[in-house]
């Protein structure tokens, strides 16, 4: 069987699903491509190389740049909400993107995120710092999200704080990790809008 790097890529997500990113190994993906180890090789030159290209197919359906007459802060929502979704939707979406880095085809895309930005008034070192700042949250956020397993519920969580009236009727907060996620996301991009507007005055 001739195999096809992105067919690689697709089973090895399947795979990820299954088996979490700890059970992930090149020999294991072989197995269930039916192909000796070595035969991925020719397409990935080590198993970082093809992490880093399962998260580049992980987040295709990302909203690369604002559609016509879409501003740039409600695009810049848009996209980051899908961001977040997607690596919510794979087991150990977010330790994946924790542990890759981009890869060069990446580049045209964030270059045309960069374009979208500049046009609206940010320098390109403003823009990619936005950016990262806003990746670095999604990952962050989809980190604790995964993490929540296992924590006290809410009922202890309320017990535990009972005696600190403040924490007490603030505890409801914890229990929507999306409402958090929305509200640290308005604020990034808040922060974005008034660096513009102090740029523009």
């Amino acid at each position: 069987m001739k195999l096809e790097r992105d067919a690689i890529v697709t089973a090895a997500i399947a795979l990820l699903d299954e088996v979490g990113l700890d059970g992930l190994s090149m020999r294991r993906l072989a197995k269930e491509l039916d192909v000796q180890a070595p035969a991925l090789y020719w397409h990935f030159r080590n198993k970082q190389e093809l992490l880093d290209h399962m998260l580049v197919a992980m987040s295709t359906e990302e909203l690369r740049v604002p559609r016509p007459g879409q501003a740039w802060d409600d695009w810049l929502v848009e996209r980051t909400r899908i961001q977040y979704h997607g690596l919510n939707r794979h087991r150990d979406g977010a330790r994946l993107a924790a542990q890759t880095r981009p890869t060069e085809d990446l580049f045209p895309k964030l270059e045309a995120m960069l374009e979208a930005l500049t046009a609206a008034g940010f320098t390109p070192e403003e823009a990619l710092r936005g950016l990262l700042a806003i990746s670095n949250y999604v990952t962050g956020s989809a980190l604790e999200r995964e993490g929540a397993n296992g924590r006290p519920t809410d009922d202890a969580a309320r017990e535990a704080v009972s005696q600190y009236p403040n924490l007490l009727a603030a505890a409801g907060a914890v229990s929507d990790p999306d409402a958090i996620f929305e509200h640290g996301l308005h604020a990034i991009v808040a922060g974005m809008r008034a660096e513009l507007e102090e740029g523009q005055s």
